[in-house]
């Protein structure tokens, strides 16, 4: 098996608790030829001091996935968001950590983005994996996202089964097994939702998207399709980047030896974070607006105004007895009708 250099990108922001439980875990995986790019998106609370404390050996990580592993101190550099701007080149240790503080809260895209262009400018890696802080991943995960990836040179973009957390006590329930969407109603679904992993989905395969919070995506093909359409800020944003890769003639492939487990949303409380509730809402409509010709958008919006919008209304209002989050829901659906209008 080759081995081509990969950029494992994560980002933080206010969350250094699940970020340490996910860069310890990556430090015990078996690939061989990686580097970290950890972007702090300017936290206010105490993130840096605890990942540097982290990485010099000062904090260890307790986790019901692994014992912790005195590795330490994990080698590490320290950049201003400004400082790479004008960096041309710059040699690296094997497994070495890059640091980066940016000036603000980009957002996960652009967060994401300030870490993918390093990684292709600098760093000239072969694949690049955005990794979400509030994961947990296999010791083989990315060896066997590699191995598919290395099998068929077409092939974009990579995603592993994912796994709950912890589902009710349980770990082996499925969150992920690839996506479906369509552009008729554009809602995308995870195949296996839900479900007890009983092997039902032991097969890899072609799929419409891999889920963003653990998504390995080939340099080459994003020299050719761009970065992350920063538009979008967070939400949809794989679903707009996958279909970008299908419409250039590249696959999204889900890699079912490849597992990993996500808290799903653990820096964000989905009933509560009405930001959150408004670009998933939003984000819809600007997908529809791009991708969508004048007879599937008609279809999107008598699925959305006849089924969704009084599901979603329903949810917030009675079950939730949620004012604001219904309010921002009004919002956005609001904006994503100007949004097709423009």
């Amino acid at each position: 098996m080759n081995y081509p250099h990969v950029s494992i990108v994560i980002l933080n922001w206010n969350g250094w608790k699940d970020t340490l439980e996910c860069l310890e875990s990556v430090y015990k995986i078996k690939y061989p030829n990686y580097n970290i790019i950890l972007l702090d998106n300017a936290s206010n609370d105490e993130s840096l001091e605890k990942i540097k404390g982290y990485l010099k050996g000062k904090i260890k990580v307790n986790s019901p996935f692994f014992d912790y592993s005195e590795n330490k101190p994990i080698k590490f550099k320290e950049y201003l968001k400004h400082e790479i701007e004008s960096m041309k080149d710059e040699h690296y240790m094997n497994k070495e950590l890059i640091l980066i503080e940016n000036d603000k809260n980009y957002g996960f895209t652009e967060g994401n983005n300030i870490g993918i262009r390093y990684a292709l400018d600098i760093l000239n890696s072969g694949y690049i994996l955005l990794l979400n802080n509030d994961t947990v991943v296999d010791n083989c995960f990315l060896n066997e996202l590699v191995k598919v990836a290395e099998d068929d040179s077409q092939i974009g973009f990579v995603g592993p089964k994912v796994y709950y957390y912890d589902y009710k006590g349980r770990k082996d329930i499925i969150n992920f097994a690839g996506g479906k969407q369509n552009l008729w109603k554009f809602k995308p679904s995870h195949i296996g939702y839900k479900k007890i992993d009983k092997g039902q989905y032991d097969t890899n395969k072609e799929v419409d998207y891999i889920h963003g919070c653990c998504l390995l995506a080939r340099a080459r093909m994003l020299r050719d399709i761009g970065l992350l359409d920063k538009e979008y800020v967070s939400y949809r944003e794989e679903n707009d980047w996958a279909i970008r890769g299908y419409i250039s003639g590249w696959k999204s492939v889900y890699a079912f030896k490849s597992k990993m487990w996500h808290k799903i949303g653990g820096s964000t409380n989905r009933n509560t974070n009405l930001f959150v509730d408004y670009l998933e809402t939003k984000n819809r409509f600007l997908f529809v607006k791009k991708y969508s010709n004048n007879l599937q958008t008609l279809s999107f919006l008598l699925y959305f105004f006849v089924f969704d919008f009084w599901i979603i209304s329903a949810i917030d209002l009675i079950y939730f007895k949620n004012l604001r989050r219904y309010k921002s829901f009004l919002n956005a659906t609001k904006d994503g009708i100007k949004i097709l209008r423009a």
